[in-house]
This record gives C-alpha cells, structure tokens and sequence, in this order.
C-alpha cells in the first residue's frame, strides 16, 4: 500500500517507483521543447549548407567535365549490376569477418584479464598482439599476408586472395575490438565479482554469468561503431585482386574511361553502413535512457 496522495507507477521488470515530481515533469517537458527546437533548427541549416553547396558546386567552372567523368547516367546503368555483383562477396567477407573478430576479440580481451602470476606469459603475448595489429596499417597487413603467405608455399595453407584478405581484416580489427571486450570486462564493479564469489560462485562461473553479460551490454555501442568501419573496410580486399565491389568499379571504369562506376559502389557502401549506424546510435541514446533511469525525484 502507498502512502495517501503518493502515486505510484510500474517500471519495466514490474516493480513500483514513485511518480515523478512536479519539478521532475518540469524537467522533462523543457527537455522535450529544446529537442523539438534543436530539431528544426538542424533541418533548416542543413538544408541552408546543402543549398549552398549545391549551388557552390554547380556553378564552377569545371562542374560540366567534373558531371561528366563522375555522374555518367549511361556509365552508372552499365555498372549498377556488375558492382552489386561483387558487393555480394564483401557482405559475405563481412559477416564471416564480423563473427570472427567477435570471437577472437572476446578471447583475447579474456586471456588479457585474466589473474594470476602464471598467466603472465599470456598476457604479454595478448598485449603484444594487440600493440602489433592495432599500430599496423590494414592496408600494409592486407600486402604482407596476400603475398607473403603464398610465397611460403606452405603445404595446406590457402592461397586464396579472398582467405587472405579476410585474414588480415580480422587480425587487425581483433585487436581493436579487444580492447573495447576489455574496457568493459573492467568497467563491472569490483563489487559484482565479491558478490558472486560469496554466493558460491567459480571465477569462471562469475566471469560468464555476471561479468560478461555486463560487459557486453556496456560496450555495445562502440562494437556496433567497429562494425561500420568494417563493413567499409572489407572493400580493401581488392588490392589483393578479388573480385568485389571495389575490383567491379575499378574494371569498369577502366574499360569506359569514367569514374562513375567508383560512385556507384560508394553509393551501395554507404547504403549498407546507414542502418547499423543509426543502430549504433539507437544503442548509444538507449544505454543513456538507462543510466538516467532513475531520475524520476
């Protein structure tokens, strides 16, 4: 029973909390008024710059031959399904990629955290790797592994360039998503682990069901930015001479004479990337809202 002239609402996981206050609704209604007015005021100057823009870029004086080269409507028809076709081993490159760097990401940020003075070797090796791949250029990565590997003529060991260049796009980013599984494994209170271990938990016990889940939930966010940076970088494979989007673009133009094959497969990056990064910034306003969550006096 609540206190006469208390209300009371239910939260989420079915509990009670008090209402919010007068001042609390206050708050919140001037919050709500300042979105709405930043809101407009950012269409207007966005359509103001994009205006100005446009109309900068237009009027030069090499906009005709620059149109010409770059935004060919017969070029783009002819290259639409040629570069689509080769977007097509990029998204399979990034999902088998993405699962990859997850797991090995995780299991290095592990091995990195783990206790005790045995474990010492391992964590300098974690910590070398991760020092060695993240100051190294994937693009330098991506030559080293494509070319060196074949020319080691090692027996079972592909040579396929598209293995290869899936190799060295998950050495790479392993060691910086690592470091984000890491942050966060660190992030979880001292306290959470105490608590567990007094309820008669293993260290492994603790760290999967009360760490872990914590701190993946805390670094969701900057895993799904890492996973924008990935879908464009897996288009570096074509240095290597698979046949990807980037590679297309890069036939076509050659055979034309124009670089409008070259917009059109930036086009489909950037039409791929757009939805994870308003995921990514659904879960970053998310993780904010539950932080602020108890802020109801």
């Amino acid at each position: 029973m609540s206190a006469p002239g208390t209300e009371v609402f239910g939260d989420a996981r079915g509990g009670l909390l008090p209402a919010p206050s007068e001042v609390e609704l206050g708050r919140r209604s001037y919050r709500r008024s300042r979105q709405r007015r930043s809101t407009w005021v950012a269409l207007l100057s966005t359509l103001v710059f994009s205006t100005l823009l446009v109309v900068g870029t237009v009027s030069a004086p090499g906009w005709p031959r620059t149109q010409q080269s770059f935004l060919d409507p017969d070029v783009a028809r002819r290259a639409f399904p040629l570069v689509l076709e080769g977007l097509w081993l990029n998204l399979r490159v990034l999902v088998v990629a993405a699962v990859c760097v997850l797991a090995l990401g995780l299991a290095v940020a592990l091995l990195r955290t783990v206790r005790g003075p045995v474990w010492a070797p391992v964590r300098f090796v974690m910590a070398l790797y991760t020092d060695v791949f993240r100051g190294m250029p994937l693009i330098v990565l991506l030559y080293i592994i494509g070319f060196g590997v074949p020319g080691l003529r090692l027996q079972g060991v592909p040579t396929d360039k598209v293995v290869l260049g899936t190799t060295a796009i998950v050495l790479v980013y392993s060691a910086y998503v690592s470091e984000v599984f890491r942050a966060g494994i660190e992030s979880v209170h001292p306290s959470q682990r105490a608590a567990a271990r007094a309820l008669g938990l293993t260290h492994r016990q603790t760290t999967r069901l009360v760490v872990l889940p914590q701190a993946v939930r805390n670094v969701t966010p900057p895993l799904l930015n890492d996973l924008v940076a990935l879908q464009k970088d897996v288009g570096l494979i074509s240095v290597l001479g698979a046949i990807d989007a980037v590679r297309q673009a890069q036939i076509v133009s050659a055979n034309t004479g124009n670089f409008t094959p070259y917009i059109v497969a930036a086009l489909l990056f950037v039409l791929l990337a757009v939805p994870t990064a308003r995921l990514a910034d659904w879960a970053t306003a998310r993780a904010r809202r539950r932080q602020q969550a108890g802020s109801v006096l």
